[in-house]
């Protein structure tokens, strides 16, 4: 008699075991969505940009349409890639007639940039880059453009707003030796957190805005933020006017009394707008790139999680199918008969209708279980 109630108390188990095994989770209490954005604040030097690897870090191609910076010599296994340096030209431009350096490529850059960045009008027509954003009032177009097209491993899912700062220097020249720069502008997106606009293909977008931000003199031509230029927070791209290496007096930003015009970009007697129509896109980006002093931001990462409340009642896995967890007919965490049964529970799968495993969450240390216990395993699956 014994033995057969014995036996029949293993089946009885076993059974209990088996439908415990799987439990269903109830889609609307048990699992909740949860979206979380984590920020990672990225700054570079311009000693990274020109100087620290003697432009071993600037790769330059074939093509001679952008420019490559890299935080390392190019050529190595460690090298990351930071952004792209570029310059468009318009066909509506006022210098456009003035180019006579790679003319067509300048203006497939601009193009190709509008195209993607702006879209089109009701027209057909791609739409050139609105100094304010407001594309349907019409007003100043930004038709002579550096580009910098950061790297998706900075900038993650996007720029976060009200974050970014471009620092640029504008002294009369950029290669004398020992030079710090000791006129700089900054460019910020001021309204970004709350002003940014949306009526763009690739997301939202903020207005770049000028202002001194050091030199004992007036370094731009009035004390005011100009608009210079947009940025792409999700698309990741700097699009900035050539005004802002321009004095006054030419249609540009700066102060005409304390800046020279003439060697505001390159010692080749350049300035902003006319490096534009007279130098190759290779030069105008090594002049550009040895022009930055500083450049930081936030990057943004948006973590979608789906967690699961894994919920265990008191009559639920007090089991464990473990072929060790029997010796012969005993269960090896009694002591008596008496005993009340006990697992360890080491972890939770989630199974797909089919019973087939998706995923495994294992717990840091082993969660022992008993008839007289409850527990709700908390796992999230971040994607």
């Amino acid at each position: 008699m014994s033995q057969f109630v014995s036996q029949n108390q293993q089946f009885h188990r076993e059974k209990i075991m088996a439908e415990s095994f799987y439990k269903s989770l109830d889609i609307g209490k048990d699992v909740a969505n949860t979206r979380t954005l984590l920020h990672e604040a990225i700054p570079l030097t311009g000693t990274i940009v020109s100087g620290t690897y003697s432009d071993n870090n600037i790769k330059n191609y074939a093509h001679g349409m952008f420019q490559s910076v890299y935080d390392y010599p190019y050529l190595s296994s460690s090298a990351n890639h930071i952004f792209d340096l570029t310059v468009g030209v318009s066909a509506q431009s006022g210098l456009y007639a003035s180019v006579t350096s790679q003319k067509s490529k300048k203006l497939n850059i601009y193009n190709q940039m509008a195209q993607v960045l702006a879209g089109y009008d009701h027209t057909g027509s791609i739409q050139r880059f609105d100094q304010d954003g407001n594309i349907l009032a019409g007003g100043a177009k930004l038709d002579n453009v550096f580009f910098m097209n950061f790297s998706r491993l900075l900038i993650k899912d996007e720029i976060k707003k009200g974050t970014f700062e471009l620092e640029l220097g504008v002294n009369s020249d950029y290669d004398q030796a020992g030079v710090v720069f000791t006129r700089r502008i900054k460019l910020t997106d001021l309204s970004g957190s709350n002003g940014y606009l949306v009526n763009s293909p690739v997301g939202e977008y903020g207005i770049l805005y000028a202002t001194q931000s050091f030199g004992s003199n007036a370094v731009l031509a009035a004390n005011q933020y100009y608009a210079v230029g947009l940025l792409f927070y999700q698309a990741g791209v700097a699009v900035i006017s050539g005004s802002v290496f321009h004095d006054a007096a030419k249609g540009g930003i700066l102060n005409t009394t304390n800046t020279d015009s003439t060697r505001l970009l390159s010692a080749g007697g350049y300035s902003g707008l006319d490096i534009v129509t007279g130098s190759t896109n290779e030069v105008i980006a090594d002049s550009l790139r040895n022009r930055i002093y500083n450049v930081q931001f936030n990057n943004t990462v948006e973590l979608n999680s789906s967690v699961y409340f894994c919920r265990i009642n008191h009559n639920e896995y007090n089991y464990s199918t473990n072929p060790t967890y029997l010796s012969g007919s005993k269960i090896r965490v009694k002591t008596q008969a008496s005993d009340l049964p006990v697992s360890y529970i080491t972890s939770v799968g989630l199974y797909n209708d089919n019973n087939e495993l998706l995923a495994t969450a294992k717990l840091s240390e082993p969660l022992k279980k008993s008839s007289d216990t409850e527990f709700t395993i908390r796992v999230r699956l971040d994607y």
